[in-house]
């Protein structure tokens, strides 16, 4: 019997992989779900997502990857622009969209932990800045 990936066949994948399988930043513990590693995929990286309360990870960008997130609980933030004075909060409930090539500091600014569901393409394209 083969153990090599058919990414020509729809395929069920039973929870996330380990943390150490996929780059990460501070604060913001990535668990891939389907990736090339798992699927074979090539243009689609998919996990959740862990905010750590009262933690923001390092300025960062995804290079060509854009990303997009659903938000299962709690609440995310996204600080962006000039001297990442603007940001954006997600809350449950709620899609994330943060473009390809955006510099940008994300992390969890409340109490509680945050979950969720990630998408990025075509990778999980991870750039820390000066850490």
């Amino acid at each position: 019997m083969s153990t090599s990936i058919d990414a020509q066949k729809p395929m069920v994948l039973h929870g996330t992989q380990p943390l150490d399988t996929t780059p990460q930043t501070r604060g913001m513990e990535r668990r891939p779900g389907i990736d090339n590693n798992t699927t074979g995929a090539s243009k689609i990286w998919m996990g959740k997502v862990t905010c750590v309360p009262n933690t923001l990870g390092p300025v960062h960008h995804h290079g060509d990857a854009e990303t997009a997130a659903y938000v299962l609980s709690g609440s995310i933030r996204v600080y962006f622009g000039e001297d990442f004075k603007e940001y954006i909060d997600a809350y449950p409930g709620d899609y994330l969209y943060v473009p390809a090539n955006t510099l940008h500091i994300e992390g969890n600014v409340t109490d509680e932990p945050a979950e969720a569901v990630l998408t990025r393409g075509p990778d999980n394209i991870v750039v820390n800045v000066g850490e």
